[in-house]
């Protein structure tokens, strides 16, 4: 590949990430491409096993949108029994948030679908490839927590 331009870069990336992203989440399985669950409630399912129980607020500022939207996100996982609410005995104003069996068996499904299309595919890039690819990728997630302040 010749040396190009970042502006050449960006156009490349442009053209190549969407179609990158709609393949991946074709991929996913059913539970994303029947509306069962979207991105966005996903990410709270999956930040909600790594932490296990979470204050709205801090999912608010995890997502970094308002706790009035936080909310319609947390009702419509509550309403397909993926997470519940539980009120802090000392401070009834206090909601946290935690994921439940069903949410949990999400998490486990999704993650292995995941494992599995990164293995199908990625399998067949060399090594040194992948190696490139995560350093890269790295890199990358470094420069945006960064920016972000996280």
């Amino acid at each position: 590949m010749s040396a190009m331009t970042i502006s050449e870069f960006a156009d490349n990336l442009n053209k190549i990430l969407p179609m990158i992203m709609k393949e991946f989440s074709r991929r996913l399985g059913s539970e994303f491409n029947t509306g069962k669950v979207t991105l966005p409630q996903f990410l709270i399912v999956q930040f909600l096993h790594q932490e296990r129980v979470m204050r709205m607020t801090d999912l608010a500022r995890y997502m970094r949108v308002t706790t009035a939207a936080m909310t319609g996100i947390v009702d419509r996982l509550l309403k397909s029994g993926y997470v519940a609410r539980e009120y802090d005995s000392k401070d009834r104003r206090t909601i946290r948030v935690i994921l439940t069996s069903k949410g949990t068996e999400l998490f486990k499904k999704v993650n292995q679908q995941r494992q599995q299309m990164i293995i199908d595919i990625f399998g067949q890039i060399s090594r040194q490839d992948r190696s490139n690819y995560l350093r890269i990728l790295t890199q990358i997630k470094d420069i945006l927590n960064k920016k972000s302040g996280d």
